[in-house]
């Protein structure tokens, strides 16, 4: 992805930066919107209406949440952490080798433009800069064309876990790093950096097999 791609976004220049609590009700209307349109195409894995606050002021709280802003404000959030959903990842699976995305979402009117690549690339360099290996998520089981999308990221899909009261259980992941290289630029600034936030932490080298030697998350 290069720089000038989603140029025609806004005047200013975007920029990434962690969300602060006077951001909530901008993150969830964009949450709202991206489950609304989920939700009219059939896909239940967000909840009709988005989620309640309390949902996502912990992540807000623990300096988990980011949002990318420009001149139409908030236009996209992903959250980052060390937190492996139990219901889907393995104690096999080496929870702590990976940083986990969730609440990835662009704005409507910024689609097809590539801002998720790109919060995908950051949130892969940001498992290279804690010493983990795998950037990782989970998706609709039956939103196949998602998953297409995911694959054509350079995520391996590596099972579904078909839980009754779940709609998300296809599991991905990738190695760290960014999908188009190191030389690839991102079309944000990032104000938020590498040292900070659970995500941001310094994670414990891994040992020979994987397994992180402490884990800091």
């Amino acid at each position: 992805m290069h720089s000038n791609t989603v140029s025609t976004v806004t005047a200013r220049p975007l920029a990434l930066r962690a969300a602060t609590a006077a951001d909530l009700a901008d993150v969830l209307a964009l949450l709202a919107e991206t489950a609304d349109w989920l939700n009219g195409r059939g896909v239940r894995q967000w909840p009709a209406g988005g989620f309640p606050a309390e949902r996502i002021a912990p992540l807000i709280e623990t300096g988990d949440m980011y949002l990318v802003e420009g001149e139409r404000g908030v236009v996209a959030t992903i959250a980052l952490d060390g937190n492996a959903d139990p219901d889907f990842w393995r104690p096999g699976d080496l929870p702590g080798a990976a940083l986990y995305v969730h609440k990835l979402s662009v704005a409507r009117s910024c689609s097809g433009l590539g801002l998720g690549q790109a919060l995908l690339d950051w949130a892969g360099l940001r498992v290279v800069a804690t010493g983990r290996r795998w950037l990782r998520l989970d998706c609709s089981k039956d939103n196949l064309r998602l998953q297409g999308y995911y694959r054509g990221q350079r995520f391996t899909h590596l099972r579904t876990v078909d839980l009754p009261h779940r709609a998300s259980g296809a599991l991905f992941q990738r190695a760290g790093g960014m999908r188009g290289g190191l030389g690839t630029a991102l079309p944000f600034t990032d104000r938020r950096g590498f040292g900070t936030g659970r995500a941001g932490r310094q994670a414990a080298p891994l040992s020979s097999h994987g397994t992180p030697v402490a884990e800091h998350v």
